[in-house]
């Protein structure tokens, strides 16, 4: 409709996708803190053992997992998440709860005031959306530590 129109060169055509190959049945389903950190302990954390990285599970009702996504990747001691990019990311794939994940390169699994205040942030936001987030955890080498399990969401 606009290739022939005047003002096409100055107006970006958007396209949103997502595309699943896992059939509804096949996909993990998560129930626990623990499921989480042993679905990303292994591949995941060997590759981010000495970075700080954000990423965000996505969730369908039955908390099965429709996906995973790295939302930033940082240094020795943070990195910056962008809330806006992780309910982008939600909406695209029609998630209905989101699960924050990152990891502590020091090993202590404890959250830091950066790490309550994003939590909240992201709790706040997905209020307003109706796309919860119903946990956040730490990974770190040996154990991870679950907001939700300490009655923190």
């Amino acid at each position: 409709m606009f290739k022939d129109d005047l003002f096409s060169h100055r107006i970006a055509e958007i396209q949103v996708t997502y595309n699943c190959h896992i059939r509804p049945e096949n996909r993990v389903k998560i129930t626990t803190s623990r499921d989480v950190f042993n679905l990303l302990h292994g591949p995941w954390y060997e590759t981010i053992e000495h970075h700080e990285s954000f990423g965000i599970i996505l969730l369908a009702r039955d908390n099965s997992v429709l996906g995973i996504n790295w939302v930033s990747q940082g240094g020795i001691s943070g990195t910056v998440v962008d809330v806006r990019m992780i309910f982008q990311l939600a909406l695209k794939c029609c998630s209905t709860s989101i699960i924050g994940i990152h990891n502590h390169p020091s090993g202590n699994p404890l959250p830091s005031g950066a790490d309550d205040a994003i939590t909240n942030k992201i709790k706040e936001a997905g209020k307003l959306l109706d796309i919860p987030l119903i946990d956040h955890i730490i990974l770190t080498i040996n154990n991870h530590y679950s907001y939700a399990d300490e009655g923190k969401l």
